[in-house]
């Protein structure tokens, strides 16, 4: 293989031509100069601006066999490339079917009821007569955390040139005591069973995305929830076992101001 590079400039303009010659051939064939590609770039300056213009000189045969990818060609072959000229329709979709927009939607329904639950039981528990700081900071940051998910879904949702649609929010109990279990063991089973909820309507969502073939829906759904959830059903798990070992009264007290130094969410 030989690189021969030549150089010529003139006052008015600056020009560069390159010559790449390729020799190649089975060895002791005699075989050589099978290619060769010539590149010229012409530079000039013209009224406070550059014009560049290229040549191409090449007898460069393709490969047998092989086509070339031709960028314009393929996008008259299909109108899925088309950039919509329709101002209320999304330029950004593609892919992204009807199944899976509602499906994210319902998934955000899912993640706003949920927080709402959350933030009801925070509120129980940071009353005067209750005064369980350390549940009423878990219930807070798990609202925040649930709201936070259902951000991700939208952002997600108008990323990939969807319409987001809330649907209405059902109003959440506001009292968690309970005669035989206590208000904390009754609120920390109650929220075990809404993370396994939650978790079993991410795992539609996913389906929903592995029917239709959506990858990058299947992707977001594993990468950014699937894992987080069944962390948070394990550790709640513990606290319904640690609550149910304790009981009511002394052993309440102690086990909430665990969480309180701990101040961790769900």
């Amino acid at each position: 293989m030989s690189l021969k590079l030549i150089s010529a400039s003139s006052p008015s303009s600056t020009r560069k031509i390159l010559n790449f010659r390729f020799l190649h051939g089975k060895q002791g064939s005699g075989c050589h100069g099978l290619s060769s590609l010539d590149l010229r770039f012409l530079t000039r300056k013209q009224s406070n601006a550059f014009r560049v213009s290229s040549e191409m000189e090449s007898n460069i045969r393709p490969i047998q066999g092989l086509d070339w990818f031709d960028p314009l060609e393929e996008l008259k072959t299909s109108e899925a490339f088309l950039v919509p000229s329709d101002p209320h329709q999304s330029l950004c979709r593609q892919s992204y079917v009807d199944e899976c927009e509602k499906a994210v939607n319902e998934q955000i329904n899912v993640e706003y009821n949920i927080s709402y639950i959350y933030h009801a039981m925070y509120a129980y528990f940071n009353r005067d007569n209750v005064a369980l700081k350390g549940l009423a900071k878990f219930f807070e940051k798990s609202s925040e955390e649930e709201r936070e998910h259902a951000l991700k879904l939208m952002r997600y949702q108008t990323m990939r040139g969807g319409k987001v649609e809330l649907y209405s929010i059902l109003a959440p109990l506001h009292e968690y005591d309970h005669v035989k279990k206590g208000d904390a063991l009754y609120a920390m089973e109650l929220a075990l069973s809404l993370e396994k909820l939650v978790n079993m309507k991410l795992h539609q969502l996913q389906t929903v995305a592995v029917k239709n073939r959506d990858v990058q829906l299947v992707d977001f759904v594993e990468s950014e929830f699937l894992g987080m959830q069944v962390e948070s059903i394990k550790k709640i798990s513990k606290y319904v076992a640690q609550l149910r070992g304790v009981g009511k009264g002394h052993g309440t007290w102690h086990f909430d101001q665990m969480l309180l130094k701990e101040g961790a969410a769900v």
